[in-house]
């Protein structure tokens, strides 16, 4: 399975070792987790939602050409939201998602 699949791509994985589950139970259990903080869904402007199951601090680049997501890791230290905190602004939930091309579709392009 990819690192970030979507839906689809987990119902396929899940239905290969439970063939009778639904499509539908599938993409409910996957809301849940996401509402519950569980898993993180990774919102792809013009295209499908996918999913991550990593539970420590990063961001999220998509290739607006293939759609490939990748992860970007957080700098230790670095506190993105200590501006936030000085004007007395709770962050609850953050989510950082990168567009552009990804290094296969950047040499694509350049040919």
């Amino acid at each position: 399975m990819r690192n970030h699949p979507t839906s689809a791509e987990v119902y396929e994985r899940v239905r290969e070792k439970h063939p009778s589950i639904s499509r539908a139970t599938v993409y409910r259990n996957l809301a849940v987790l996401a509402e519950g903080g569980d898993i993180v869904r990774v919102k792809v402007p013009s295209g499908a939602d996918h999913y991550d199951f990593r539970e420590d601090a990063h961001f999220h680049a998509v290739c607006r050409e293939c759609g490939a997501v990748c992860d970007v890791d957080v700098q230790p230290g670095v506190d993105a939201f200590a501006h936030l905190d000085a004007h007395g602004f709770q962050v609850e939930e953050c989510s950082v998602v990168f567009s552009g091309l990804c290094p296969a579709c950047a040499a694509k392009a350049a040919e």
